[in-house]
């Protein structure tokens, strides 16, 4: 059933090299091709649109839900996905989508996935977008994530997109009440003619919420970057935002934090900075015997880490 490319786009967008142990949907070409479920974890398939029900029961201890999405065909394939993470569970939920394309046609995937992470809940979450192929048609990937954190909930999220992808609007928005906390750190890559924007909302609606939002992204050769990060206290709260790019050739960023302070006892930040590699960095590890490229390479894998 998965063939060497499937094999490999599940490898790079969910670190999978077997059959993954635990609860697990996978998606090929716009249907679902294998799927298991445990004791805790309940996946349900949607009967008035194409994606599935996540059902984690309350209290479920250290285990994964992968939901990997692959396509080695041109087509446009869209998915909705809602996950209900009970109270006092702890889990991580592995996603992300992998595109063979060889074709001089688009392939494209729109993943929605809707997140209510309960009261005293943890989720891990880590999504990851990987492209391939050496013909004219694109890869295109809009995500759409939407997350609910109840009171006392934590929400930690690790997007990840290097190379591969032609085009990506990522669309984020997250809800925070009592006490509930949010970490969010995004990996972005981009070269040749490739275009991404990432837009993420951030609310902090409960006394005591919390949220950090971290995006350090490079971009080569004509590349484009867009990031627009928001983030709104609605009340005693504290939240901070770092965006930080490398810049190089030809390439395009643009970087638009925003903070809005809607009560006395919001302590909101925002930093951004976009600069290119710095020289004495190169000079010291071709020093060490490096060439200018492989110096080059190092500092990115740093500095995206």
């Amino acid at each position: 059933m998965l063939d060497t490319i499937d094999k490999k786009l599940l490898e790079e967008v969910a670190d999978i090299h077997d059959i993954p142990i635990g609860a697990y949907n996978i998606r090929k070409n716009g249907a679902g091709i294998m799927r298991n479920t445990t004791a805790n974890i309940d996946i349900i398939t949607k009967t008035d649109k194409p994606g599935i029900d996540v059902i984690i029961k309350p209290g479920t201890k250290n285990e994964s839900v992968h939901i990997p999405v692959i396509l080695s065909t041109n087509m446009e394939d869209v998915v909705y996905n809602t996950f209900d993470i009970g109270e006092g569970s702890d889990v991580l939920i592995v996603a992300g989508c992998g595109i063979h394309n060889t074709t001089g046609k688009n392939a494209g995937h729109d993943g929605i996935h809707e997140f209510f992470v309960r009261s005293g809940a943890r989720m891990k979450y880590i999504e990851k977008h990987y492209g391939e192929g050496d013909d004219t048609g694109k890869r295109v990937l809009n995500p759409t994530t939407i997350i609910e954190v109840w009171e006392d909930g934590v929400a930690e999220l690790e997007m990840t997109q290097i190379r591969g992808v032609d085009y990506a609007k990522r669309d984020t928005l997250v809800k925070l009440h009592k006490n509930a906390k949010l970490t969010v750190f995004e990996r972005l890559l981009t070269h040749r003619d490739q275009e991404a924007t990432a837009i993420v909302t951030v609310e902090l609606l409960g006394e005591g919420s919390t949220a950090q939002v971290i995006s350090r992204s490079v971009a080569q050769d004509d590349s484009k970057q867009v990031f627009q990060l928001n983030m709104r206290g609605y009340c005693e709260c504290r939240g901070h935002i770092q965006c930080d790019s490398i810049i190089m050739h030809n390439a395009q960023v643009s970087s638009v934090p925003e903070i809005t302070a809607l009560n006395e006892g919001a302590q909101l930040v925002h930093e951004a900075a976009i600069g290119r590699i710095a020289s004495d960095q190169l000079v010291k590890l071709m020093c060490l015997g490096l060439t200018e490229k492989e110096a080059e390479d190092t500092i990115l894998q740093g500095f995206l880490k």
